[in-house]
């Protein structure tokens, strides 16, 4: 059980201490992302005993591009070594394997309300609500710490409209500050759509579809872009800087330069240069 509230560097992917929970877990099927089907609960073929990927260093050229772009968020860490005590899948009995492969969906959930609210509470604009983001921090982590039965039970959908609420509200007092017109794209169809060098400044993006968008040059300064769908969107020298709500998963599926600029709360994917 956590005894302080996490950071943005705690709340990612740790596979030195997980039991490969992402490459078991979770069901993928043959597509573009990945280059075979994956039922829920069975190993990928990739996976070796010591729960490493086989083909981690060429998981590109294999066909698993949507291996590079997860990011459990420090979930598969937590249940492997906090809720089932370091307690592997592959030598315990098979129904702990099963409450195990249940529970990780729901942790990683968890875990992305923390970084959320992580984040929310690093913003200064939203410091009306910063008492209520706290309490809502302090929530979702004692939910994290729960039992596995309590975590396999959990209406972790009901939990996430609670939290969505109080992101809601953080996002229009960032973005209150933004000169100018605070374009509001929330969950807008712009597959493919011709963006360059758009004026996106204090823009409402969340859950927008931008797949294959071309954002080349776009000034995203101060957006939110949570819930946003990046896959093979082009930031070429897109600026994003003061953007929130935006995940590694995200940036990785996307495509970018060395003028692409991002917040402090992401990396620049190495994948990226070779793309460009």
């Amino acid at each position: 059980m956590r005894d302080h509230h996490v950071g943005l560097t705690e709340l990612r992917g740790d596979c030195e201490r997980c039991f490969g929970l992402c490459c078991v877990a979770l069901p993928f099927a043959a597509s573009a992302d990945f280059a075979v089907d994956k039922a829920a609960g069975t190993p990928c073929r990739n996976l070796r005993e010591d729960h490493r990927c086989g083909i981690h260093a060429r998981l590109r050229q294999k066909g698993f591009t949507g291996c590079t772009v997860y990011d459990c968020f420090g979930a598969g860490q937590q249940v492997s070594q906090i809720t089932f005590g370091g307690r592997d899948w592959r030598t315990g009995p098979p129904e702990q394997a099963r409450r195990m492969f249940d529970v990780f969906p729901v942790m990683r959930q968890l875990h992305e309300l923390l970084w959320y609210l992580t984040e929310a509470l690093a913003l200064p604009a939203a410091r009306p609500v910063h008492a209520e983001l706290r309490k809502a921090l302090a929530k979702t982590e004692e939910l994290t710490a729960g039992t596995p039965e309590e975590l396999a039970g959990l209406d972790v959908a009901a939990h996430r409209q609670e939290v969505n609420v109080l992101l809601l509200r953080t996002s229009e007092l960032a973005r209150a500050g933004t000169r100018g017109r605070r374009k509001d794209r929330r969950g807008a169809d712009l597959v493919g759509a011709r963006l360059k060098g758009a004026d996106l400044r204090g823009a409402s993006l969340r859950g927008a579809c931008l797949i294959a968008a071309d954002l080349t040059g776009a000034d995203l300064r101060g957006a939110d872009l949570i819930g946003a769908d990046l896959r093979d969107t082009d930031l070429t020298d897109a600026d994003l800087t003061g953007a929130f709500f935006l995940t590694q998963p995200q940036v990785n599926a996307a495509r970018g330069s060395a003028g692409t600029r991002l917040p402090g709360s992401v990396t620049r994917p190495g994948h990226w240069t070779a793309q460009v």
